[in-house]
């Protein structure tokens, strides 16, 4: 059977909720494995913003814009809120689009969909196609608490939080799930002076990635910080390279709506417990710079 070159892939990403969406975007935007078949911009609850989704759609239209890829990549608009309630969909373009796309998977080219915020858009289409379960389709999802460990977050895990319905809904339907949880996304930390002497200077695509990043810590931190998660990047460096990671299959829990772990169906799911963040960061910010120079 003869592979196919490249890895059939959608992203659904809440990319203006914080910094770090946008470098995962542009990573996989610039790796030629990749066949990017479509961007979904994601809802990211109502806590800043009650046109949440528009402003993911504004923010993924700006970076095509500095790719100079306008036109040039489907883009799909997702559910603009949660999900009502486990049996009911939230219908939109970019839930169509995930089901049209499975239709065209095979065992030998699945295709992947990169869940950056919530689960809203893949809940809905199991829910409108329920047969998309049993499709060659991995869902790679950056969200939930740590199972186990001793470490500590705020309150409920952000992209849990804007969908537990939603999750709940995935977790259930047996469909193929990765899941990168707080514990280890959290880990894929990156530090202004190194975005600055990795990338900085390279493109206007490459400080804008540094810029917004700053200029979120600065209105969003209240403590003195110099350092920003890319929490959203495994779920694309763990496509480029399924084994730049190390993994468990457990069995498929629910979700209280306090965010904590319950027994649920038992599905296998594969839960990654660490991440090859030297492989991440580097081939990210190589591909920046070449990009940088390729423009130029």
């Amino acid at each position: 059977m003869s592979h196919p070159s490249r890895r059939r892939v959608i992203i659904d990403t809440d990319a203006k909720n914080e910094a770090d969406d946008q470098y995962a975007i542009v990573h996989a935007l610039l790796s030629p494995t990749l066949d990017v078949r479509g961007l979904i911009p994601a809802h990211f609850g109502t806590e800043r913003s009650d046109r949440s989704m528009a402003e993911s759609r504004a923010e993924v239209d700006l970076l095509l814009e500095l790719m100079d890829l306008d036109g040039r990549v489907t883009v799909a608009d997702g559910a603009e809120a949660a999900i009502p309630d486990e049996a009911t969909p939230a219908p939109s373009a970019g839930a169509e689009l995930i089901i049209a796309e499975s239709k065209l998977a095979s065992a030998g080219d699945p295709l992947f969909v990169a869940f950056l915020g919530p689960l809203t858009d893949m809940a809905s289409a199991i829910l409108l196609d329920p047969e998309i379960v049993d499709r060659p389709v991995v869902v790679v999802w950056i969200g939930g608490m740590g199972y186990g460990v001793d470490w500590s977050y705020p309150a409920v895990e952000f992209n849990l939080r804007n969908d537990i319905p939603a999750a709940n809904v995935v977790f259930d339907s047996g469909i193929a799930v990765w899941q990168v949880p707080a514990s280890i996304y959290s880990m894929v930390s990156v530090g202004y002076a190194e975005l600055e002497e990795k990338i900085g200077g390279t493109s206007k695509l490459a400080d804008y990635l540094i810029t917004q990043l700053v200029e979120w810590n600065a209105e969003h931190n209240g403590e003195p910080i110099e350092h920003r998660s890319l929490g959203d990047s495994p779920a694309i460096s763990l496509i480029l390279n399924p084994r730049g990671g190390v993994s468990r299959t457990i069995p498929a829990p629910r979700f209280g709506r306090e965010g904590g772990y319950l027994p649920g169906s038992g599905h296998p799911l594969k839960v990654f417990e660490t991440v090859d963040v030297r492989y991440l960061l580097e081939d990210m910010f190589a591909k920046i710079r070449k990009f940088g120079r390729d423009q130029a």
